[in-house]
């Protein structure tokens, strides 16, 4: 077979790829995954009791804007690099950003206080929970991310499957914060923190084995 007949075969039948495709199939699955986050939270642990009294609904607030700070900053990556010959490295640094910030807030409550309350504003009662709940409310974001990944066409396998891991952990440490206990910023920075990493470095480790052409 010449070189021409192979052109003329691979031309055949072509259809063009709709404007904002993968944009959008991105976005439901963002809004799949983080439903399905939630949905397991309700079905598990529950909803914090006192979720509506003034000062738990502040830091309510505080885990959710730093979670899902994540969450936006990593899709806009994601998006950026299912496009093949995107760099995404720059971006990809100030995805931590918002990490780096809660865990100085973290360090400079701890300073402020006696040392002899480190312990409960560190552990809290539930810091073992909140290492288990984050990745297991992660798994089926992370699914529905790498199956909307699929549709595009990334190249850098490795980055595109953490930067997946790390929305889904964030998406998981969403849901998780409505039942969440931990109010202190010591206990955000770490706990929140720690899942995330975890399910950064497993996105990054399954990313060239799921998103392989």
């Amino acid at each position: 077979m010449n070189t021409n007949r192979l052109i003329d075969i691979l031309s055949t039948n072509l259809e063009p790829v709709k404007r904002g495709q993968v944009k959008k199939t991105l976005a439901w699955a963002l809004i799949i995954g983080g439903a399905a986050a939630f949905g397991l939270m309700l079905a598990t642990v529950g909803l914090r009791p006192d979720i509506a009294d003034g000062r738990s609904l502040g830091f309510l607030v505080l885990k959710l804007l730093s979670t899902l700070s994540l969450v936006c900053t990593g899709a806009a990556l994601l998006l950026r690099l299912t496009h093949p010959g995107r760099d995404g490295r720059k971006p990809f640094a100030l995805l931590f950003l918002p990490f780096a910030a809660l865990v100085v807030a973290g360090l400079a409550a701890l300073a402020i206080r006696n040392p002899a309350a480190w312990t409960g504003m560190v552990f809290g009662t539930e810091w073992l929970t909140c290492l288990v709940c984050i990745p297991l409310f992660a798994i089926i974001p992370f699914a529905v991310l790498i199956w909307a990944l699929r549709k595009g066409a990334p190249t850098n396998l490795r980055r595109t499957g953490a930067i997946a891991g790390l929305v889904a952990g964030s998406l998981g440490a969403a849901a998780y914060a409505f039942h969440c206990p931990g109010d202190s910023l010591p206990f955000i920075a770490i706990w929140y923190g720690t899942p995330i990493a975890v399910c950064t470095l497993i996105g990054a480790q399954l990313g060239p084995r799921l998103l392989r052409w």
